[in-house]
């Protein structure tokens, strides 16, 4: 495996990774500092607690798109490719076959969910990285990803996705609280619901807390800024 590692500043001298906080940040450079050839990392809360980062730190990489996370609890690297290029007879392929085999490239050579993207480029199916005509394959081969109408969820498809994520989200709370307000975060509507309750479970936005408590309103609070953030990235095509 090699053992440099690279960053490209197109993706780290942007004002949207500037304006996170510098903890958020130390812990994006150890991340990438520590993943396989090809941009996984098989432990990140460990690198996280060894750092000291926090969880909200965690979190923002996450919604801000710049790691993309598995059930697992692997992660990878959304940029890695605009990062690094590593040497054939010095690359190692990656560990993590069965995350890897849900992602494809976009036109920016950035990691993307397969399913998000029909007819896209398969990471697990195309040459790796050292084909000589690379870019002009990647350019004519790749399919913008469409604009995708939003459809409100039904109780039982988000009972069905707090079950298979095994948290304590309300489901039924969460249904209410988004019809009541249009599902809008902040001012913007909402195109991602599942993203909306893996934000409510790492916020402990949750069954076990009473609804009209402090502590629930101040999680609430940061659910909400942080959706808002992450869906004006995808408007602006960077997530």
């Amino acid at each position: 495996m090699a053992e440099r590692r690279m960053f490209s500043k197109q993706i780290i001298d942007s004002d949207f990774f500037l304006d996170l906080p510098l903890s958020a940040q130390a812990l994006y450079f150890h991340l990438s500092m520590r993943a396989d050839d090809e941009g996984f990392v098989n432990s990140p809360k460990r690198i996280q607690r060894l750092i000291g980062a926090s969880e909200d730190d965690f979190r923002l990489l996450e919604l801000k798109r710049y790691i993309l996370t598995f059930d697992s609890g692997v992660i990878v690297i959304k940029h890695w490719k605009i990062h690094n290029y590593i040497q054939k007879d010095r690359f190692k392929e990656t560990l993590c076959v069965e995350e890897k085999s849900t992602l494809a490239l976009d036109e920016k050579n950035a990691y993307i969910e397969a399913e998000k993207v029909p007819c896209i480029q398969d990471v697990s199916n195309m040459d790796t990285q050292y084909s000589i005509v690379k870019n002009s394959i990647v350019k004519n081969s790749i399919v913008k990803e469409p604009q995708k109408r939003f459809t409100p969820p039904t109780l039982e498809e988000v009972k069905a996705y707090c079950q298979e994520r095994n948290n304590s989200v309300d489901a039924e709370r969460f249904i209410n609280y988004y019809t009541s307000n249009g599902w809008q975060v902040g001012k913007t509507k909402m195109k991602d619901w599942k993203a909306a309750v893996r934000t409510w479970e790492r916020s402990g936005y949750n069954n076990e807390q009473k609804p009209n408590n402090k502590a629930n309103d101040k999680a609430m609070e940061n659910c909400n800024k942080l959706l808002k953030q992450f869906e004006k990235k995808k408007q602006n095509g960077i997530a």
